[in-house]
C-alpha cells in the first residue's frame, strides 16, 4: 500500500500486516506502560506489542507536569505489587531488587500479582522521565540482568545494551516464573522486526520464515 497506509491494528503496512499472528499469552505478570509523548505515534514502536500479547496491559502517556490519576489508582490497587523496571545505577542501593517473589500455590493468601512499569521511550527520554516522575519515587527498582545484547534492529540505540521495551518485558516475565510467555513474546518481536524490515526495503513477507517457524514452534495460540 501507499507509504502513509497502515494497519489499525499492527500499525504495518497492509501487505505486511500480521494481526493474525497476534499470540495470546496468559500470565499471571502484568505491565504499566508509561509512553513519552512521541512514542505511541512510531510505526516502530513495540509497547504496543506487549499491549497486543498481554492482556492486562495499561498504557498511559507521560507529562513532566501532571499524572493521569488513573495510573495512581492502578499503582496502588493492592492486587498488584508495582516495580519500576530501570537500571539499577541510576538509584539508591537499597531500592534496587533483580528477582521477582514466584507465585506460591500453598500460601494461605495469594500473593499481590507483579506488575511491570516500563517506560517506554527512548533511552535519554527515559531518563528524563524518571528523574522527573516524583509519584514514582516509592516503588522498588528492577534492574535487569540481560544475558545476551539487543536484537532489535529497528532503532538502534547508541548502546547496544539498551533493550527494546518488549525485550524487557520478556525479560520481565521470565524473572516472574513465566518462561514460556517470554519466549512466546521474543518470537513475536522477532516476527514483527522480520515483517517491519521487509516493508521497510519493499520486499514480500516470508510466512515460511525462520522467525514464523520460531513463533509457530511456541504454540501460542493465535489472536483471530
Amino acid at each position: 500500500g501507499p507509504s502513509g497506509e497502515r494497519c489499525a491494528g499492527c500499525r504495518l503496512r497492509p501487505s505486511h500486516c500480521l494481526c493474525a499472528l497476534r499470540p495470546q499469552v496468559p500470565t499471571r505478570a502484568g505491565f504499566c506502560l508509561l509512553m513519552a509523548d512521541t512514542e505511541p505515534l512510531k510505526p516502530s514502536n513495540t509497547g504496543w506489542l506487549v499491549a497486543d500479547g498481554v492482556a492486562d496491559t495499561f498504557a498511559f502517556g507521560w507529562a513532566r507536569t501532571e499524572v493521569h490519576p488513573g495510573l495512581l489508582v492502578l499503582l496502588a490497587d493492592p492486587q498488584w505489587q508495582p516495580y519500576l523496571v530501570f537500571p539499577g545505577d541510576f538509584v539508591e542501593p537499597q531500592r534496587v531488587v533483580t528477582q521477582v517473589p514466584p507465585a506460591s500455590p500453598a500460601a494461605e493468601q495469594p500473593a499481590p500479582r507483579p506488575l511491570f512499569v516500563l517506560l517506554d521511550a527512548t533511552w535519554p527520554e527515559a531518563r528524563r522521565m524518571f528523574r522527573k516522575s516524583p509519584y514514582l519515587d516509592h516503588l522498588p527498582v528492577l534492574s535487569l540482568q540481560p544475558e545476551a545484547l539487543s536484537r532489535y534492529r529497528l532503532r538502534q540505540s547508541a548502546n547496544l545494551a539498551h533493550l527494546c521495551t518488549l525485550e524487557v518485558a520478556a525479560l520481565c516475565m521470565a524473572l516472574a516464573g513465566e518462561a514460556r510467555a517470554a519466549q512466546v513474546m521474543a518470537a513475536y518481536l522477532d516476527v514483527f522486526t522480520y515483517h517491519y524490515l521487509q516493508a521497510k526495503h519493499q520486499l514480500p513477507p516470508n510466512w515460511d520464515s525462520e522467525a514464523h517457524v520460531r513463533l509457530q514452534a511456541c504454540g501460542c495460540a493465535p489472536c483471530l
